[in-house]
């Protein structure tokens, strides 16, 4: 029974750390399948990690209490469009080099955040400890269960609400991408925008709405984070979970289910590293080692994945409507 609960917590540890990539994941899956890079995910995480924060923190002087996180949920959902707004415009209206424009955005959001964060709160580098944060589900009847109990009540139940969220997401991305009008516009505009415009879509205004959503999606990543992990933002907030996010994409082949299953296998990795300490024969192992597992797994499965997924056809190019 011990193992059976050792496992429902490391299953739990691995929901905790893949919802924030489920979301940020998702939020690239838009951009790219409209047509448009979006390597300032990691930008738009922190720029959700720290607007959560603040939300939050503000939201519990109001005297909002438990909503306060909620309120800080929709503060980085808000903070995380407006972020995205400035990739959008550099690369859609002003046609710049879309990976520039999302080193940009990483290099800005770690910068003004900081700045703001130092500004708030009296030249601290972080902002206070949140008194108030997303509290798990609890479901004590399913831990009572014989055998698969642990890995019920302990493991996947016991999550919280944001994981839920991730998860239907996933399969609500998969739906409107796939079965809607929407989604085959989205997905038009990504493959093949001059055969898009010329049927009446409107492609840069789909691009528009598809790293606007990104943002969102991404800013929700970030706040998840602050919300569940941390209890606070620093400059090492999201510490690369961006670009983790971005592998899952690629690894999942630009599909919401493969993103799942990609970003729950980081997730992994991530969860992985806190039980491998708990064996004697991990002492023989260098804490860096074991710190630098989730980081060396992304770069193996990009080095694998990169020339096995096929991106949309049309990413990475400006779409000029003269040159049809």
């Amino acid at each position: 029974m011990d193992s059976l609960l050792i496992f429902g917590n490391l299953l739990n540890t691995t929901l905790v750390f893949s919802t924030a990539l489920i979301f940020a994941a998702l939020g690239g899956l838009f951009s790219e399948r409209s047509g448009i890079v979006n390597i300032g995910i990691e930008g738009l995480m922190v720029f959700g990690a720290f607007a959560a924060a603040i939300g939050t923190h503000y939201a519990e002087e109001a005297g909002m209490g438990g909503a306060s996180p909620w309120v800080g949920l929709i503060t980085a959902v808000v903070v995380g469009v407006l972020g995205s707004l400035i990739h959008a415009v550099a690369t859609i209206t002003f046609k710049a080099d879309q990976t520039i424009s999302g080193v940009v955005i990483n290099f800005l959001a770690t910068g003004i955040t900081l700045y703001l964060v130092k500004l708030l709160f009296d030249g601290a580098g972080e902002t206070p400890l949140l008194l108030h944060r997303l509290a798990k589900l609890n479901f004590p009847d399913f831990a009572s269960i014989p055998v698969i109990g642990p890995i019920l009540g302990t493991g996947i139940l016991n999550s919280y609400p944001t994981t839920f969220i991730a998860i239907i997401l996933v399969f609500v991305t998969y739906y409107v991408l796939n079965k809607t009008t929407f989604g085959l516009r989205l997905r038009s505009v990504g493959e093949h925008p001059s055969a898009a415009d010329t049927m009446g879509i409107n492609v840069n205004r789909m691009r528009y709405i598809g790293v606007m959503l990104s943002g969102a999606l991404a800013g929700l990543g970030g706040a998840t984070i602050t919300l569940t992990t941390t209890g606070l933002f620093s400059h090492t907030t999201v510490s690369g979970q961006g670009f983790i996010a971005i592998a899952a994409l690629i690894f999942g082949k630009w599909n919401p289910l493969g993103i799942m299953g990609a970003a729950l296998f980081f997730g992994f990795s991530q969860a992985i590293r806190n039980y491998v300490q708990l064996f004697e024969w991990s002492a023989s192992i260098p804490q860096d080692f074991i710190l630098m597992l989730p980081y060396v797994l992304t770069v193996i499965v990009l080095v694998v994945a990169i020339g096995k997924s096929r991106a949309p056809a049309a990413l990475g190019e400006a779409y000029d409507p003269g040159k049809r």
